[in-house]
């Protein structure tokens, strides 16, 4: 039986724009397990990226329940979700948000100062995810020294420090060629193949082809939630590549 790592129930979201109200989500109800590999998407306005503030705990439901690793975070103060998100989940953005003064292997480690490790734990670990994503050659290397490739694999080794729950990608190939984009959904099928939970957020069809399982949003609700039959071939495509 799956483990159940997520499960949203009746989630709602509304912002205040001006005198409007937008209805951004509208009952979200959803369940994510451990080791899934998901794609989230939708159109612009659909709702995905509110959906994604609320699932890497960004932002807060107007109403709803969020059950995160059993723990209800939909009514959790900015304090406390900022623990939940060092701890909990790991971030990949399209623009990588690399320190560009910093090392690779300084970037990689930030995230586990806040976690009071010590540096000589803190670059141990971080060589290890850098090895992980084959970047243990480039160490020393500050961001503009990368090809993009490269510095999305130094974000994608820094979401992976903590050991988090939850590898939550946005639009992760965006700013990469489709030769380096094919080579980091490589990688991502590696570290969900080594247990990782991973939630793909993008608009790209050929993109969301990669994930297990594929969840559709329309006008701030699931319009649907399939399996990806299709998974196989991609897998092929890759392995050939």
């Amino acid at each position: 039986m799956q483990e159940e790592l997520i499960r949203l129930e009746k989630l709602v979201k509304h912002y205040r724009v001006g005198a409007e109200i937008v209805r951004a989500l509208r009952g979200i109800d959803l369940s994510i397990y451990r080791n899934e590999y998901l794609a989230l998407m939708g159109p612009s306005g659909s709702g995905k990226s509110t959906l994604m503030n609320v699932l890497g705990c960004l932002d807060t439901p107007t109403s709803g329940t969020y059950i995160l690793n059993g723990k209800d975070v939909s009514k959790l103060v900015d304090n406390e979700l900022a623990e939940i998100r060092n701890r909990e989940i790991g971030f990949v953005f399209q623009t990588f948000n690399l320190l560009p003064r910093s090392t690779a292997l300084d970037n990689v480690a930030l995230p586990l100062i806040y976690d009071g490790q010590s540096k000589t734990d803190r670059n141990k670990r971080a060589l290890e995810v850098l090895n992980q994503v084959g970047l243990s050659d480039r160490t020393h290397h500050k961001p503009n020294e990368l090809s993009g490739g490269q510095r999305q694999r130094v974000a994608l080794a820094r979401a992976l420090v903590n050991r988090p729950s939850i590898i939550l990608a946005d639009e992760p190939t965006g700013n990469l060629d489709s030769k380096t984009s094919i080579e980091i959904m490589g990688l991502f099928q590696e570290i969900h193949a080594a247990g990782n939970t991973i939630i793909l957020v993008t608009h790209e069809e050929d993109i969301a082809l990669h994930a297990h399982r594929i969840v559709r949003l329309m006008d701030g609700e699931i319009s649907s939630d399939e399996v990806n039959k299709d998974i196989r071939k991609v897998e092929l495509k890759l392995q050939e590549s």
